[in-house]
């Protein structure tokens, strides 16, 4: 029996039928649960299992055990789209690994370029569902942002992917899949950086970010330093205590986007359950510093007075404030706050000691709000109701 590793829960024998186990929160995800002999997706295993899988089914096959060790490396360091493509391997192998396993893409139904360089790409899943992926190119790196759900129950006043509803947790591949298919796609995108901002609330489904974030991160995955993967979160606390267990550096942006409960409450729906108390001493005990996010919405939460406020939050767990122009077209409820405004509502956070950063606004040109081009091309789809709670799925 082969042993999974923490994080992918697995079914095994000796004739490599593996299948996730199905869960009371996998009701809506059927598509995932295959047939007992259909391929399997070695997207969906972490490198050493996928290896350990390969080097038995090639020594069941009669080749040497070190195959399976060349099939890895083309699952995310260097990706093809196929076995075919393995030309260092035996082309009756290759057949046989074919029939057996699988390497699934995500489909890029479109991809848009604005005039400063920003991508975004929008993905087709394969029961039909959407998911974007936005690549924005700063000097020397690029970071991509990456998708957790498709859709978001949270329901943030501000947030385009809030008002299309949830529709279902993504799986590992389907996470991990959005920065493989960068260097499978037409012209790559070499991705330094990766930030779990776009469509969905990454700790809410912890059970399949967990095991991308090993994907991402080890040499024989993807190979992005710790450090330059950072988890954006509204603020669910059992998510964040399961991020900090881990020994890796991953860095935690704690969206804020309002510097007292009344307003948050009124942005922010989550803030009911997890109000800004309980996020400030997460944030504080966390081992790694902290990025509070703060949209700028103009006349709601940019004044003086609540940048003073922010301020004292943020130096109670000393905090890195990240001020971000809301993209007008994300929603229609809300105006941006002029630069001059976010300007002035940075002076008046620095000068009471806090580390403040203004973010430029990116791909205003093209649908680069979360969830924007998503709607724009596929439509709004009836929600699936979701229970905060069920949702936070801690292995």
């Amino acid at each position: 029996m082969l042993r999974p590793s923490k994080g992918i829960h697995l079914y095994a024998s000796l004739e490599f039928n593996i299948r996730p186990v199905r869960g009371p929160h996998d009701r809506w995800t059927r598509h995932r649960f295959r047939p007992v002999n259909a391929p399997v997706n070695l997207l969906n295993l972490l490198p050493a299992d996928a290896e350990r899988v390969l080097r038995e089914f090639a020594l069941a096959q009669g080749e040497p055990a070190y195959r399976g060790s060349q099939i890895v490396q083309h699952l995310w360091r260097n990706p093809v789209e196929e076995f075919s493509q393995i030309t260092t391997l035996p082309a009756s192998f290759r057949q046989r690994l074919a029939e057996r396993f699988s390497m699934p893409r995500l489909n890029v139904l479109a991809r848009q370029r604005s005039r400063d360089g920003t991508q975004k790409f929008l993905f087709s899943l394969p029961d039909g569902q959407g998911i974007e992926a936005v690549a924005i190119p700063e000097e020397n790196r690029t970071t991509l942002c990456i998708s957790s759900q498709a859709g978001c129950a949270l329901r943030c006043a501000f947030c385009a992917t809030g008002r299309m509803g949830f529709q279902r947790n993504l799986d590992v591949w389907e996470i991990a899949g959005q920065v493989r298919e960068m260097r499978l796609v037409d012209s790559p995108v070499s991705v330094t950086n990766v930030v779990f901002m776009g469509m969905g609330e990454p700790l809410m489904n912890w059970r399949a970010v967990d095991p991308a974030l090993t994907i991402l991160n080890q040499p024989a995955g993807l190979g992005i330093g710790a450090r330059h993967i950072t988890i954006s979160t509204v603020g669910v606390l059992p998510g964040i205590a399961a991020l900090a267990a881990r020994p890796e550096q991953f860095r935690l942006a704690l969206s804020v986007h309002a510097p007292d409960d009344t307003l948050r409450r009124q942005l922010m729906p989550i803030n009911l359950k997890y109000p800004l108390a309980e996020l400030v001493s997460a944030a504080s005990a966390f081992s790694r510093r902290v990025t509070f996010e703060y949209v700028m919405l103009g006349g709601v939460n940019d004044s003086a007075e609540q940048a003073a406020q922010l301020a004292a939050l943020a130096r109670q767990c000393g905090a890195f404030v990240n001020l971000i122009p809301l993209h007008t077209g994300g929603t229609q409820a809300f105006q941006p706050t002029s630069p001059e405004g976010i300007a002035h509502f940075a002076r008046e956070v620095r000068r009471r000691g806090v580390e403040v950063a203004i973010r430029k606004s990116r791909g205003t040109d093209i649908a680069a709000a979360c969830g924007q081009l998503r709607v724009e091309r596929l439509g709004r789809r009836t929600p699936v109701a979701a229970n905060e709670d069920t949702h936070v799925e801690i292995v």
